[in-house]
């Protein structure tokens, strides 16, 4: 029989963001939920995200910002990976994001959005349930 395969995460930390630890534990708590996660690191620009998307063939992109810029470079992740002909990759945030804000990130193109709090188990099932098989 063959082993179906794991929904591949890129979590990434766009923008000059130095705190990483909500990502770090993220990253730790998909892997022990099945999935299959890369870490980027740091200061990742919305370029290097996509082809980090793009080479590592992932089914959803997670972003984390607690800088505010999260309504500039989430959005510019999303237009990006469209104009590669991406449609198929869910695009999730997370970090320190205004309740006001959630609505424009969703209308720009985020699927979901996690606050602090969000319980890993939440996320992870909110993944399968979303991510079509390719």
């Amino acid at each position: 029989m063959a082993e179906e395969k794991r929904i591949r995460v890129l979590m990434a930390k766009p923008g000059l963001d130095g705190h990483d630890r909500g990502a770090r534990v993220l990253t730790l708590g998909l892997r022990d939920e099945g999935l299959e996660v890369i870490y980027t690191g740091l200061r990742q620009t919305p370029e290097m995200i996509v082809q980090a998307a793009l080479q590592e063939d992932v089914d959803v992109v997670g972003l984390s910002c607690l800088s505010g810029a999260h309504k500039y470079l989430f959005p510019a992740v999303v237009e990006q990976l469209k104009a590669k002909g991406v449609e198929d990759v869910l695009v999730i945030g997370g970090g320190i994001i205004p309740k006001e804000d959630i609505p424009f990130l969703m209308k720009k193109g985020v699927s979901a959005v996690y606050g602090p709090g969000t319980s890993i188990k939440e996320i992870a099932n909110c993944i399968k349930g979303k991510v079509k098989r390719k």
